[in-house]
């Protein structure tokens, strides 16, 4: 039971559809489960995110320490209508995807962790969270932002998104860019991919989750820095 004053502190919510999970084949050959994560697994995530928000490349310490935050508000009852997403392989952690619905037609795409590089971990969860937006939640738009370069290049070219000038992101920063689904659907075939059912197995290597080699992470983004040099 809560108190009368928390109660007060906490915001209302809207119904969630929840995000079936899936199962996607990765270009080295492995296969990441994506499923939704619950509240209970916010201090795993925590756990893995905190030390990389201190990785100043390729902007992981402003989306990790962001990520941290919207995951321990989301804990604490702070942020309404809150989601979380995650990608594992071998029950390792791989990547997390989070957002919320700011109201019934409209989404708001907050961050993309990829913690396994060069497979694209990063763009199939972005995908994810898009197909959990316009087919699950039944959205008509999702505002997004880019913190990175490649984020960038991820999101806003490859669908192609369209600017919304009069939408202010919540995240600070550019105006919104927003995916409709028109946009969704026509980009879709390209870019949404997996499988369902997950069979029960394989959807059991992704509990609990597990803290990824971060070191080999390290290793990824140097080999990625010197290719674009």
């Amino acid at each position: 039971m809560i108190d009368e004053l928390e109660a007060m502190l906490r915001p209302p919510v809207l119904e969630m559809a929840p995000y079936p999970p899936k199962s996607i084949v990765l270009a080295n050959g492995q296969t990441m489960v994506v499923r939704q994560a619950s509240i209970d697994e916010v201090d795993a995530m925590l756990r893995i995110i905190q030390p990389v928000t201190w990785l100043n490349r390729d902007f992981y310490d402003i989306v990790s320490a962001r990520l941290f935050a919207e995951l321990l508000g989301w804990k604490k009852y702070r942020v309404r209508n809150e989601y979380c997403l995650v990608g594992t392989v071998n029950g390792e952690l791989a990547g997390i995807v989070n957002g919320r619905m700011f109201d019934e037609q409209h989404g708001v795409s907050y961050h993309t962790l990829a913690l396994k590089r060069g497979v694209r971990v990063g763009a199939h969860l972005f995908a994810a969270k898009m197909e959990h937006h316009i087919e699950y939640l039944k959205q008509d738009e999702v505002w997004i932002v880019a913190e990175s370069p490649i984020g960038h290049r991820r999101w806003m070219i490859e669908y192609p998104l369209q600017t919304k000038f009069e939408v202010q992101h919540e995240l600070g920063g550019a105006p919104s860019w927003v995916l409709t689904r028109d946009t969704y659907f026509k980009a879709k075939p390209r870019l949404v991919t997996g499988t369902r059912p997950v069979p029960p197995e394989l959807l059991a290597t992704s509990y609990p989750i597990r803290e990824p080699d971060l070191q080999t992470m390290l290793v990824q983004i140097e080999d990625t820095l010197e290719a674009r040099i």
